[in-house]
């Protein structure tokens, strides 16, 4: 997890709000590879449009926990700056190739649609898998979640 003054502060002042106790467990994360693609789609995030995403299972360190329902998160832009907060909301397993057109639209990237989707993650999945010496295949099991945007300074 992120540990920064303003993911602190930001995370307190949502606690504050809402009237939940500041140890509460929270994640702190950006979106992607690259500064670029964390703000953009934080940038989505924070309006509403992106409302889901997807991870690879496999690609989890063993340590490292994997999304739950009502989790909190606190996503990051490409600086490390906090710019909402979210809780999941749905999280299921399912195969890439499983992947639904619906799940696609609600990841609110590009024209939202089904190809777009595959498009897209077969790229950052494939450098992914690859970077750990592994290959990318579609049968992969895939986490995706859904969540809402319950705070945003």
């Amino acid at each position: 997890m992120v540990n920064n003054r303003q993911v602190t502060q930001y995370w307190g002042n949502f606690c504050a709000l809402k009237g939940i106790s500041p140890a509460t467990p929270y994640s702190a994360w950006a979106y992607g590879d690259s500064p670029e693609m964390a703000d953009e789609l934080a940038e989505l995030t924070r309006r509403g449009i992106k409302t889901a995403t997807t991870s690879a299972a496999d690609l989890y360190e063993s340590d490292e926990p994997q999304p739950y329902v009502g989790e909190y998160n606190l996503i990051l832009d490409g600086h490390q700056q906090p710019v909402c907060i979210t809780v999941t909301k749905v999280v299921e397993v399912v195969p890439y190739d499983v992947v639904s057109a619906e799940h696609a639209y609600h990841e609110g990237e590009g024209d939202r649609s089904l190809a777009y989707w595959r498009q897209v993650h077969q790229e950052f999945f494939k450098a992914e898998y690859a970077s750990i010496g592994r290959q990318f295949n579609e049968q992969i099991p895939c986490i995706c979640e859904v969540f809402e945007v319950v705070y945003v300074f």
